[in-house]
């Protein structure tokens, strides 16, 4: 439904039309009003009864004709019996046409998304869901048809509101959605014109209490700001009049005069500080691109002497590493040649010592020819000795008795011992001298 407004505030109200305009009316409101309930003009008359009245005085007409036929002559009997006849039939017709005609007339249609307030003699009896409904009652009307489907949008300025300092805003616009949640309960207690009061009323007490509790200063906050708790308020206000409210915001606040000059004061105040800011912005932004790009410049060139390092380290391992390589194979040469010569060395010494061995086994062999030689030749010498020595007188002692020595060989011996004494150590020191030479 389209919002209409009155100096920007809405409207809610009644009316009153015949059962082609309702849609119409409920969809689109009228001259700036919104109408959430139509009171259709009733198109039920009781005409319909009259035709049923004259058919059944017809009837009656018809069977006292029947009986006027049965006591009358010939003629009399014909002539009747044409009348009632002719009375049956018209009886019939308008019997049928009454029938007719009351059963359109009770025929009720209500729209999709409405409900209709049925009432009897006046009172409400219950709500007719949307579709075709016959009302065979005679006193049987839909009282009222109310949109129960629609959120109907609703704008409701609140001029004048005073802040928390107490200054008064110019308006503060405030605009909700509701829908009619019980029709019966809402057409009973309330109805569209009291309603369009009611929370009016309702509206400007919540916003009041709203922007009391803001500073002026801050009162453009109040545009767009949660007002959930509002919502809320006025759902337990309007819930006793079978009403919802769906949603609502504020769209629009309007400050007095100086301080509309004062925030525009204020607000180019702070665009020329966003402007600065942003320039800052940017000049900082250059200083840090540059920054970055000698950092990165710094980066690149640590990056080529890393780089050049670990290239001359690698050339400096590849040298120690050939040098150790080359001071290796040197050492190994040495230890080769250590090697070669201690076998050499060990060879040549093996040979010698084998030499020795068999030189002293030659010296052995010869120690014992000349000791043999040598015993040999004391032998000869002692034979030579023996053979120029003077010949021994043994002069025997030994009595028969084998009893005392004389003192005559006594006194020979004790002579000739000083003679051959000398000779001896000669003798012994020519067999040296002859050993020692042959040794030689």
């Amino acid at each position: 439904m389209s919002a209409a407004r009155t100096s920007n505030r809405s409207v809610i109200a009644e009316a009153v039309a015949p059962w082609s305009d309702i849609a119409q009316l409920l969809r689109g409101g009228e001259a700036g009003t919104l109408i959430p309930v139509i009171i259709p003009r009733s198109r039920r008359r009781l005409w319909w009864m009259l035709p049923l009245w004259v058919g059944v005085f017809t009837l009656l007409t018809g069977v006292m004709l029947s009986v006027e036929a049965g006591g009358s002559g010939t003629v009399g009997e014909l002539a009747y019996g044409v009348l009632a006849g002719v009375a049956y039939t018209v009886g019939a017709l308008l019997l049928v046409v009454g029938g007719l005609w009351w059963w359109r007339s009770s025929i009720v249609e209500i729209e999709q998304g409405t409900h209709g307030i049925l009432t009897h003699y006046g009172a409400y009896t219950r709500t007719l869901e949307a579709g075709r409904h016959y009302l065979w009652h005679p006193w049987a009307r839909v009282e009222f048809v109310v949109d129960t489907a629609t959120e109907i949008p609703y704008s409701a300025p609140v001029m004048a509101c005073p802040t928390q300092e107490n200054v008064p805003l110019r308006s503060i616009e405030f605009f909700l959605k509701f829908r009619i949640t019980d029709a019966l309960l809402f057409v009973r207690t309330i109805g569209a014109g009291n309603f369009d009061l009611v929370l009016s009323a309702a509206v400007q007490d919540a916003i009041r209490q709203r922007a009391r509790r803001m500073r002026t200063e801050r009162a453009y906050d109040l545009r767009g700001s949660d007002v959930a708790d509002m919502q809320d308020l006025l759902n337990r206000q309007l819930s006793r009049y079978g009403v919802r409210i769906t949603g609502c915001n504020i769209p629009d606040v309007q400050l007095p005069t100086q301080y509309q000059q004062h925030l525009a004061t204020r607000e180019r105040v702070a665009k020329e500080r966003t402007a600065y800011d942003q320039e800052w912005g940017l000049i900082r932004k250059r200083r840090i691109d540059s920054l970055q790009m000698d950092i990165e410049r710094a980066k690149k060139v640590r990056d080529a002497r890393i780089v050049e390092v670990k290239a001359a380290l690698n050339r400096a391992r590849e040298a120690v590493a050939q040098l150790l390589e080359e001071q290796e194979t040197d050492a190994q040469k040495v230890r080769f040649e250590i090697e070669t010569r201690g076998r050499s060395g060990l060879i040549a010494a093996e040979n010698e010592a084998r030499a020795q061995r068999a030189l002293a086994q030659a010296y052995r062999d010869n120690r014992a020819v000349l000791q043999y030689e040598l015993a040999l030749r004391r032998l000869e010498v002692g034979a030579e000795l023996a053979t120029n020595a003077p010949q021994p007188v043994v002069v025997r002692t030994d009595g028969p008795g084998g009893g005392d020595t004389s003192a005559l060989s006594t006194l020979l011996t004790a002579q000739l011992l000083p003679k051959t004494a000398p000779l001896l150590p000669r003798v012994e020191g020519a067999a040296r001298s002859e050993g020692a030479g042959h040794g030689d």
